[in-house]
């Protein structure tokens, strides 16, 4: 059977909603915080070489960019269903490819030609390192896109707040970028100091903060749900985090060959007045906001977590124990699981306990453009607990606002 047929199956099976099989991604630099609900045996199920599952990625059609141990088909998302043969999966940034609008909708498939985002669960025991990702006119130079990302604090996934639980953002106002050179150039003669040159914010669990391409960040060690622009692209600027040292080729990762050794291209590659920006945490902090008023929302209680870029966005859906809600939106998106259990569509769906690497789950899914407009029925049978879930969207969603002011 050919990947169409497969990917036109699956679709119809599902009633316009797709199931996603979970996607593992190692970090051979980072540490597991251990939230992301993998068994304990499971963790370096790939071995020491290729580092901890710190990552799950969600509704992927973009791959990871691991080195050379990097597998083929690391960090796409699988959608997976059942017939008379038993289980099967395609890909699904070929279901992309062959359904087009029909999966996407033809607005973003039009304008993009392919899914153009992902989100992530990133789960790290201790904090990164202070890190860039290019702006469009820096990616471009190695074939990539450049990379806006948001960051959301699911209650559900921090039962504890990891070793750091403050995130640094951006550079000191004041500071000059002959300092921030002088620390790059420092980078291999131990702690090159940089986060001295920068400001670190406590992080709070059910809010979030903007990071477009350009800016610095030390993200902390919350886990963390990440929808981002279909981009791995990125460079280390920090030489030392706790004990750790980092390598001096993720200082040079994603930079043209051309360029390598110019500290002078990776100061070009930061938005220095975003960096330096006073008044950064009027810009970037991310506090939920209603998507609509209470009253029109009886059974449900749905928020934005994700409003500030126009490359992505995301939602929070609460449906209340024992209620049964249609929720219509205007544009496809992917959806993840994080608490209860109930039905999606004709889906059985519920947000596991603990899950082996390899094992299907029943938490993720993809809904098509066409099933979101018409509406998508949701069932919460408890009586008592609540059926929580994190929706990301592509570019443009119409339904969005852009925010431009606080939201403290």
């Amino acid at each position: 059977m050919n990947t169409k047929s497969l990917a036109s199956l699956a679709l119809e099976q599902g009633h316009g909603i797709v199931r996603l099989a979970p996607t593992w991604v190692p970090r051979f630099y980072c540490v597991p915080g251990r939230r992301i609900k993998l068994h304990p045996d499971d963790y370096y199920a790939l071995g020491s070489a290729r580092g901890g599952f710190d990552e799950r990625w969600l509704s992927s059609a973009t791959p990871a960019d691991n080195g050379p141990l990097t597998a083929p088909d690391e960090g796409l998302s699988y959608i997976t269903f059942e017939d008379r043969c038993g289980m099967q999966r395609v890909l699904f940034r070929d279901a992309v490819e062959e359904l087009q609008g029909v999966l996407i909708g033809e607005r973003l498939w039009n304008a993009h030609r392919c899914w153009p985002m992902y989100s992530k669960f990133f789960d790290n025991m201790g904090a990164l390192p202070h890190h860039v990702h290019h702006q469009d006119k820096h990616a471009k130079l190695v074939g990539q896109n450049g990379k806006p990302e948001a960051y959301y604090f699911p209650p559900q996934m921090n039962n504890h707040g990891g070793d750091f639980p403050y995130t640094f953002f951006g550079v000191e106002p004041g500071t000059t970028k002959d300092a921030i050179r002088e620390t790059l150039v420092n980078f291999t003669k131990g702690d090159n100091k940089i986060t001295n040159l920068s400001r670190a914010y406590r992080l709070e669990a059910g809010t979030g903060w903007d990071v477009p391409p350009g800016i610095l960040h030390a993200p902390g060690s919350f886990c963390t749900y990440e929808p981002q622009r279909n981009s791995d692209v990125y460079a280390m600027y920090q030489s030392l985090v706790g004990d750790q040292l980092v390598q001096e080729e993720l200082l040079w990762k994603d930079c043209p060959a051309d360029r390598k050794g110019d500290f002078d291209y990776l100061i070009e590659v930061l938005d220095w007045e975003a960096n330096v920006d006073t008044d950064f945490v009027a810009h970037h902090f991310m506090r939920p906001k209603p998507v609509k008023p209470p009253e029109q929302t009886p059974g449900y209680v749905e928020k934005w977590v994700c409003y500030r870029s126009t490359y992505f966005s995301a939602k929070e859906l609460t449906v209340l124990p024992g209620q049964t809600v249609t929720i219509k939106d205007s544009a496809a998106y992917g959806v993840i699981f994080v608490q209860g259990h109930g039905t999606l569509g004709i889906w059985q769906a519920e947000a596991p306990t603990l899950i082996r690497y390899g094992q299907q789950t029943s938490d993720e899914f993809y809904v098509s453009e066409k099933s979101a407009r018409e509406g998508v029925v949701i069932k919460n049978p408890s009586a008592t607990d609540p059926l929580v879930m994190l929706k990301h969207f592509g570019p443009e969603n119409p339904d969005l606002i852009i925010a431009e002011t606080s939201c403290n």
